[in-house]
């Protein structure tokens, strides 16, 4: 399913008065649900592989963070370069400010700018480059 269908499914979502939304197309299918907190889950079906790895362990863990959590919008591989020859978006200590672009995640071939909500120096980043992501994983920590 294409990426920019599932925006215009979110977009649609946060706009009507619906908490869930689910689409099937093919065998591909898409369930959006929203809290109280207006969340928004994608999850794609067990039919359809984003990454031929699993989750390592280390991402299972919880782990005490303090500060303004950035996390993944999406399932997909983390990036933290524009492109492998180029200078990764930020590094620990780094100073960001809100809609700074720190890192890619990349779904269904379509390469996703992760935008900073927040604006301050960044304590952590919590995966590995190239390594895959899900929903709500918790990627950069900014204080």
């Amino acid at each position: 399913m294409d990426i920019r269908k599932i925006k215009k499914l979110i977009e649609m979502l946060q706009d009507s008065d619906l908490t869930e939304i689910e689409v099937h197309e093919g065998e591909e299918s898409v369930r959006i649900a929203r809290g109280n907190i207006q969340a928004i889950g994608v999850n794609p079906s067990p039919i359809v592989s984003t990454s031929p790895n699993p989750p390592s362990e280390k991402s299972e863990v919880p782990m005490a963070e303090s500060g303004s959590v950035i996390k993944s919008p999406i399932v997909g591989t983390f990036y933290r370069k524009p492109a492998p020859d180029k200078p990764p978006f930020i590094e620990v200590g780094s100073h960001v400010n809100a809609g700074d672009v720190v890192c890619i995640v990349e779904a269904m071939k379509m390469m996703n700018e992760i935008k900073s909500e927040f604006t301050g120096k960044v304590s952590s980043i919590n995966i590995e480059d190239g390594e895959p992501v899900e929903f709500d994983q918790s990627l950069i920590v900014i204080d």
